[in-house]
């Protein structure tokens, strides 16, 4: 079987971080015995390449110095703070669709697999009608939070998921948004771990000192940091401590947020953005992971969290919102604690619980474990795509 993957986003070299679900993804794919090409953007004039054996399709869209908008932050975000780079949207999709088209010609794949629907949909609509390739469309919720802003967004997103032999979504949470789209049959189909997978690590990590509250992540709205910072005035200073790490357009506004915090507030570190070995250290030494997502002022939240599976992978408990596709992965008081968003009282007195009783971590490390293995382990993702598309040749 052959399958062309379409997004917009992709690594340009071996050590880039960019994606690393999709490019695990491919991989275990790769592993199963299918063949995978993939069909990207370039950005600043990167050419077609090979990453981890896979044939890394770029198409050109404006001249290297303006191919920029996609790769390093999300396409709608870098369109918010430059609306100018929405003029490159229509040479990007008509690009990409006469790219998709020679691919389809010279390597004629059996499935095309176009992930963030919206433009991409359109991109691999035309190769997919000449050439009678069955189209699998993989929603990662993204691009329906489009449809608050942009109103005529919804009737493409329609036609599109008509046009679709299959629709993954990457949550319960995200099939449900399309659903109120369009009525149709959705294949849930998480993202796995990224990590190299251990041995089951159910015993609490050492408090040295303090109880360690980690979160990692982007300075962006959605992951409610200061609701964490607020946190903090709930724990003692001699007892708890919160570190954040990562980087974004948050991130002064939040450090003046936690410098006036009061003294017996716990104390809280903004690490910047680290090494993987230095963010592997702080996973070592924490004894409990935190997102406290909320639904932003744009209506946007966590599709998924996957975070969450690699904490959980890392062996440490997690404490996270009840919002978007989270409690796909924290099943509450089993895998994980989940508490109201926006609401710092109840993140503190879940900290607290985990820090005095050590039997509770081991269960929800317990069932963390069972929970990833039934259902974000890369074996049965790969194996329910598999079967998806084998459905979808049989049409």
């Amino acid at each position: 079987m052959k399958v062309l993957v379409i997004g917009s986003v992709y690594p340009r070299f071996h050590e880039d971080a960019e994606v690393p679900w999709l490019r695990t993804s491919i991989a275990h794919l790769k592993k199963a015995g299918v063949q995978v090409q993939v069909l990207a953007p370039a950005y600043k004039g990167l050419k077609s390449h090979e990453i981890d054996g896979t044939r890394v399709n770029r198409f050109r869209y404006a001249p290297a110095s303006l191919e920029m908008l996609t790769h390093e932050e999300g396409a709608p975000s870098k369109m918010a703070s430059k609306p100018w780079l929405q003029l490159l949207a229509i040479p990007y999709i008509i690009s990409g669709f006469f790219k998709c088209l020679g691919i389809c010609r010279k390597w004629r794949p059996d499935i095309i697999h176009a992930h963030w629907p919206f433009p991409h949909a359109y991109i691999a609509l035309g190769a997919a009608k000449l050439f009678r390739i069955p189209l699998v469309l993989n929603f990662h919720g993204a691009e329906l939070l489009l449809i608050r802003k942009k109103k005529w967004v919804r009737p493409l997103l329609k036609f599109a998921i008509g046009q679709a032999q299959a629709v993954f979504a990457n949550s319960s949470f995200t099939a449900g948004k399309i659903k109120a789209i369009r009525n149709v049959n959705v294949e849930w189909s998480p993202y796995g771990t990224t990590l190299e997978k251990g041995a089951g690590n159910t015993e609490p990590h050492a408090v040295n000192g303090k109880f360690r509250i980690l979160f990692v992540g982007r300075h962006i709205e959605r992951k409610g940091i200061c609701y964490l910072i607020e946190a903090a005035k709930h724990l003692p200073r001699d007892q708890f401590e919160i570190r954040i790490v990562g980087v974004g357009d948050l991130t002064e506004e939040l450090k003046k947020q936690a410098a006036i915090t009061a003294p017996e507030s716990a104390e809280i570190i903004f690490t910047g953005k680290l090494s993987p070995e230095a963010l592997a250290g702080e996973y070592r030494t924490a004894n409990v992971f935190t997102l406290p997502a909320i639904v932003d002022s744009k209506g946007d939240t966590e599709g998924l969290g996957v975070v969450l599976i690699e904490a959980m992978e890392l062996g440490l408990p997690v404490v996270a919102s009840n919002v978007g596709g989270i409690p796909d992965v924290v099943v509450d008081g089993v895998s994980g604690i989940l508490v109201p968003e926006k609401d710092p009282e109840a993140l503190a007195n879940a900290f607290k619980k985990l820090a005095s009783d050590a039997g509770l971590v081991r269960d929800l490390l317990a069932g963390a474990e069972k929970r990833i293995a039934e259902c974000f382990s890369w074996d049965k993702i790969i194996e329910r795509q598999i079967q998806a598309y084998s459905k979808c040749l049989k049409k």
